[in-house]
Parts: structure tokens; sequence; C-alpha cells
């Protein structure tokens, strides 16, 4: 059975629906992510679970429990927010002991929590201080202390790294990833970070205009998007795409047309999932690491813009015609002018498809 279990959840803030009749199983002990752009809804979802907004239509379950209309406080859920919100003239003791004070718990049962959080996030030296005197990421350890010594049966996290730096990200992903396996709780996490995502996320849930594009594990989504949009937003840097059209098509091979191409168009050798036809929009997509400079046998017609050096490797950007720009990766440091041609083929990766429609083929 189902840990967490959303069934045809729809929310509407008057006559506009945000949320489009959402059903999803997350398993006890699994860590769910959340991911899509700015508006798609993955935050509204998660208050949802917790309590926080209102169910328009469907239910929520947490534990083979009905909550749709149970208060926040009763679900046993703990919440942590983008916003660390402590008080700041408290100490970090009182502060992640306060919802346990407000549950009239006794004090020595509140310490020996509170003293079990610190030994977790390994801020036991920092209990007496105040936020003021904190780090960003010293306060977000305390936030999440502060949950933890609710000992809920289920963690969500609302991008509660989106304030710090990208080295106290990087170094907070790593905690978070090491109280999930130390706690083994459910843990649901809201992020449009998809690096963030394929990091921590046992399943990654897609989300695009209040509707779920794709569910699966990071590899899943990386290896096998279900249409363009997974594939553009899962990977970074993220898919090259170029529109082509279908010029052959059989049961183990399709030839795509397109200037960008070496020759004019690309032969992939590669069973379909459906049919397509001479003239049909084909969309080809090409990771940035896929694709190897200097190859024998290109499959682009490139010209070098610029490259960024990022020590160990470069970023190379180049235009080809009738295309959006080209990004990939090459090792070292080559030195290329702009406006010179490039030899690129394909490397270790493959090659994917997409119908007009934008469905993976």
């Amino acid at each position: 059975m189902s840990f967490l279990k959303l069934d045809g959840i729809v929310k509407r803030y008057g006559s506009t629906p945000v949320i489009h009749g959402v059903s999803l199983e997350a398993s006890e002990g699994e860590f769910v992510v959340f991911v899509g752009p700015s508006g798609c809804g993955k935050s509204t979802l998660l208050r949802m679970v917790a309590g926080l907004e209102d169910v328009t239509e469907g239910d929520v379950f947490i534990d083979g429990r009905l909550v749709t209309d149970v208060a926040p406080a009763d679900r046993e859920v703990s919440m942590v927010f983008q916003s660390y919100a402590l008080y700041p003239h408290m100490s970090v003791f009182d502060n992640i002991a306060f919802g346990l004070r407000m549950g009239k718990m006794p004090a020595d049962q509140i310490k020996a929590r509170v003293d079990e959080a610190a030994r977790i996030l390994q801020i036991g030296s920092l209990l007496e201080r105040k936020p003021k005197q904190l780090s960003g990421g010293q306060r977000q350890r305390v936030a999440i202390g502060r949950a933890i010594v609710r000992k809920p049966k289920l963690f969500l996290f609302d991008e509660p790294l989106s304030n710090l730096d990208a080295e106290l990200r990087t170094q907070m992903r790593v905690e978070i990833a090491k109280l999930h396996r130390d706690l083994g709780v459910t843990m649901v996490y809201v992020t449009h970070d998809q690096i963030e995502a394929m990091t921590l996320a046992d399943r990654i849930v897609v989300l695009r205009a209040g509707i779920i594009e794709q569910v699966g594990s990071p590899s899943e989504l990386y290896d096998e998007p279900a249409n363009r949009f997974v594939a553009g937003f899962i990977g970074s840097p993220k898919m090259n795409f170029i529109e082509g059209k279908a010029v052959e098509s059989g049961e183990r091979s399709i030839t795509v047309a397109h200037p960008a191409f070496a020759g004019g168009k690309l032969t992939v050798e590669r069973a379909l999932k459906r049919p397509v036809l001479p003239g049909a929009d084909v969309t080809v997509g090409l990771r940035p690491d896929s694709l190897a400079l200097g190859a024998a046998k290109p499959i682009l017609n490139l010209t070098c813009d610029f490259s960024e050096s990022l020590g160990g490797h470069t970023q190379i950007y180049a235009t080809a015609p009738n295309a959006p720009q080209i990004a990939f990766l090459v090792g070292g440091r080559p030195t290329l002018e702009r406006g010179s041609p490039l030899a690129v083929g394909l490397g270790s990766g493959r090659v994917y498809l997409f119908d007009g429609d934008g469905v993976a083929l």
C-alpha cells in the first residue's frame, strides 16, 4: 500500500484551475521530488499535502488515512519552507523546541529530542546562539531541526535551498540526502532546480501547468524522456533540439532532413514507438555531453560562436543553418576561433526523436 496517495487532486482559485486532476503515489521511506518551472503548481500541490491549501476536488491519503479535511497540525507532517522563519529573539535551542513546548511536552523529553536533532544536523555547538549569529546554511539546519523533533510521518520541503549560495546549496543537498538515509522517513521535496532533483530523488515528478508530464527515477527521465518538455528540462546543459522533416522511415530506422545535418540529413538506426510518415515534423534531440568535437564522421554542420573554459572541460556554443544555437561539452581547453567550422559527431550518447506534438518516438 502506498504511504502517500494523491487521488485526482484539483485546485482552483475562483474559476481558474491551477492543478488539473493530479494522481500520484509514494512508498514509505521514498524521496520524491516535484520539479518544474515557476508557476507549474508544485508548491501549491505540496501545500495541499500539508493542509495549508484547501483541495477543490480529490483526496489526500497519508499512511492509509484520509486527511483531505484534516487540520495541518493533525496530519503528522513537518514542512521546511524557503524562508527559515526563525524567531530572532530566541536561541537555536528555543527555536527548535518551540513547537514541542506549545504541545505541552515535558521538558526532559524536549531536551532529548532537541539534542538528538542537533546531533544529526551537527549543530550541537550552536544551541545557545541567536539566528543572527548563524550563516544561511546553519539557519536552514535549525529550520530542519525544528521539523525533525516533531518526529513526523512525512517531511515536506518547499525550495529550502533557494536562498543559499551555490557552495552552500551543494553542501546542504548532501546533508538532506544523509538525513533521509538516517531517518528513513518519506520526504517530498519541491524545487525548480533540476540538479537538486537529479541528485536527491528516488523518483522525480515533472510538472508543467498543473499537470504531471512524467514520473520516474532520475536515470529514467534522463534516458527515456516521455516528451520534448521533459527532455529539455532534465539535464544540464539542456538538450539541443533541431526541428526537421522525416524523409524516410522504416521499422528500424528514420531519416530526418535539415540543413544543420552533415549532408542535409541524419539517419537514426532505431525501432520507433510508432510509424512516421514522410514529410512529418520530427525534432531531433542531442544532449551536449553526447556530442564529440573532431569526429571522423560528423553529423552536424556547425560554426563556432564562442566557448567557455570551465577548467577541466570547455562548453562550446555553435551556430547551425536554420537552427537554434547548439551547445556541447568537450574535455580540456581547445583553442577555437569564432567563425571556424566544427566537425561534430555523436560520441557515447544517443539521438532522441520527438514527433510534431513533442511526444517521444
